[in-house]
Order: C-alpha cells, then sequence, then structure tokens
C-alpha cells in the first residue's frame, strides 16, 4: 500500500465542538459520555511525560495539548506510527486565546533512550508517552494531554463540513495543488476534480488534503506546516456555521478515529468558557533552523537554547525567559553533535 501522508483532522477542534454542543443542549454527563465513548481512550502516567515542577510554575494558566497526526494506513494510532505533524495547541485560561505551534517534523532533538533523532521518531519509537516527554523536556513544556489522528478521516470530514474557504495564492502552488489532487484522489479513492483558477475558493476533501500536503513551493515544508494550520482554522470557521444536527453527525463520524487521553471531566472543565475561546496566533517551530546530512537529512534548532527561549516570550509573554538546565544540556549536546552555533 501507498504510504499516505497530509494534513490530519486535528481534535482539539472536534473537541471543543463537543463541548459547544452540550453547552446548547443542556451539558448533560450522560451525553458527554455518550460521546467520548466512541473516541479511542488510553490513560497515561504523568511520571512518564517527562513534566518538571519548575516548568509547571512557570506555566500556570496555560493549558498545552500536543495534536499528532500519524502515517497509520488505519485506525492504530499507537507505536510504530511516525508523527507527520505535530501542533502544541496551548490555551491561555485567562485571555482565552488559543495559538497553535507546528513543530516540524525533522527538527533535531533529544529522545529518552534513542539520542538525538528526527522529533518525528518519538511517536513511532514510545506512541504518545514518548512523544509527549520529548516535547516536553525539548521546549519546556508541561503537556498532559493529547489527541492523535490519521490521514484516513481528512478528506471525509471536510467534505461533511461541506468543504472549507482557502485562498490559492499563485500559480505554482496551483500546478503543485492539482498534482497532488491526482494522488490524494487515488489513496482515498474519492472523485479527482482539479482547482481551476488561484484566489479564495472553496476546496473539498480531496482538495484541501491536496492542499495542505505542497511543500515545493518556496518555504519548502515550513510553508507546509503553513498550510495545515490554514486548514485547521478554516475547519473551525466551517464548524461554526452549522447547526446541532450537522455538529452531531459530524462529532459521531470523526470521534472512532480519535486518540485521546482527555476525559469527559477535563471537557466538562472547559464549559464555562469555551465559547470565547478564539484561535489567535498560528507559528511555525523552530523559527531559526538549518539542515545537515548525516545518516539522513535533519532540521537542527539555531540554537535549542534560543529557539525555546524565543517561544516562551511568544507564545507565554516570558520576555526574560531563561531555559531549564536540561534544554541548555541538549543545546549544548546538538551544538557538539552538528556544529551549528549560529
Amino acid at each position: 500500500m501507498k504510504k499516505r501522508k497530509g494534513v490530519k483532522i486535528f481534535g482539539i477542534i472536534v473537541l471543543i465542538l463537543i463541548i459547544i454542543l452540550v453547552a446548547i443542549l443542556g451539558g448533560t454527563y450522560w451525553f458527554i459520555q455518550d460521546k467520548l465513548s466512541k473516541l479511542q481512550r488510553i490513560d497515561l502516567k504523568e511520571e512518564e511525560l517527562g513534566v518538571t515542577s519548575e516548568v509547571e510554575a512557570n506555566l500556570i494558566g496555560y493549558r498545552n495539548i500536543a495534536i499528532f497526526g500519524v502515517d497509520s494506513r488505519d485506525n492504530d494510532l499507537d507505536r510504530g506510527n511516525r508523527s507527520d505533524c505535530i501542533i502544541l495547541a496551548s490555551l491561555n485560561n485567562k485571555t482565552k486565546e488559543v495559538k497553535l505551534v507546528s513543530v516540524y517534523r525533522d527538527t533535531y532533538v533529544q529522545i529518552e533512550g534513542h539520542g538525538l533523532d528526527k522529533i518525528t521518531h518519538a511517536y513511532s519509537y514510545g506512541s504518545a508517552p514518548l512523544a509527549i516527554s520529548t516535547l516536553n523536556t525539548n521546549l519546556d513544556l508541561n503537556i498532559k494531554e493529547f489527541v492523535t489522528v490519521n490521514f484516513d478521516a481528512v478528506a471525509q470530514a471536510v467534505d461533511k463540513l461541506g468543504g472549507v474557504t482557502i485562498e490559492i495564492e499563485s500559480a505554482e502552488e496551483l500546478k503543485y495543488l492539482n498534482n497532488y489532487i491526482d494522488e490524494t484522489a487515488k489513496v482515498t479513492g474519492k472523485t479527482n476534480e482539479k482547482v481551476a483558477t488561484i484566489g479564495k475558493q472553496t476546496l473539498n476533501g480531496v482538495q484541501a488534503v491536496a492542499y495542505s500536503r505542497i511543500r515545493y513551493t518556496q518555504g519548502g515544508d515550513y510553508k507546509r506546516t503553513e498550510r495545515m494550520r490554514t486548514v485547521i482554522e478554516a475547519m473551525a470557521e466551517s464548524l461554526k456555521t452549522k447547526n446541532i444536527s450537522e455538529i452531531n453527525s459530524f462529532i459521531d463520524f470523526i470521534l472512532p478515529k480519535v486518540y485521546t487521553n482527555i476525559t469527559a471531566t477535563d471537557i466538562f472543565s472547559l464549559l464555562p468558557s469555551v465559547t470565547s475561546f478564539k484561535i489567535t496566533d498560528s507559528i511555525g517551530w523552530p523559527y531559526e533552523t538549518k539542515g545537515i546530512t548525516m545518516d539522513r537529512w535533519y532540521g537542527v534548532p539555531i540554537t535549542l537554547e534560543s529557539n525555546v527561549t524565543e517561544l516562551h516570550r511568544q507564545v507565554f509573554q516570558k520576555t526574560d525567559y531563561q531555559v531549564s538546565s536540561t534544554v541548555k544540556s541538549i543545546s549544548e549536546a546538538i551544538i557538539q553533535k552538528t556544529g551549528y552555533n549560529k
């Protein structure tokens, strides 16, 4: 079978929609339990996730959730699948702002038990616990919750929404979009329908997946992750226009394809303020990288320490942030291994 790649339907949007729907219907516990019974659920041990008391203190007021899109060919979302897409959804509990941070899959980091490696491999080596621990350890984060989804649901989910509004920016982007439409249609078994013109327009499921896969225009893989975030935001906007029946149908369709440790209690805790949440920023991380080819190609953060410092300034408003001793040590190890320090 052909390896399936591309943008993944992101579970945080689905879960927020459940909360909104529950609020509309009266917030009954049985309703949430009924919906969440459709999820693939797992419980994680906090001691495996690499969160330190120092980081917990620094990030009080922020709820950080990891969203993984894996290259699974079916609904097996455990270890053995690389996370082609890694997004940090950071919720500011005070301001209700949500910031989406795409972590580039080839980023060179420390993976416990495996040394320096691409961050995409962490999920394959140890499923969600190791992937979360890798993010927490290398980026000074406090992630304890995650959502994992795969490729198969994307085109159908977008079609259920009636498509998403996306702006095709250039003739070059249009050319690669149509090239990817051919392959995506074959993989999904859906109709091949090309996009005729540039500009803002409604893309169907196959077209939206193809758009998110474009990586050969200016900006390469970094621009691809931006397109993934664009699709997420477009889906969120489309979902806001749906009635209760349509949202309910969408939720029932997508939840069996979601793997998570988020519980009904977690969802209830968001009920009072969920309608106030708004995506305010969408960025890629690391900010500054340099490629290196060793046994394979890696994206080396220049440096890990400075990139983590900037992340905490931009996402968490820490203007004088000092990285942990762990991040400093990993950063020095990367410099020693690659020779890249600027």
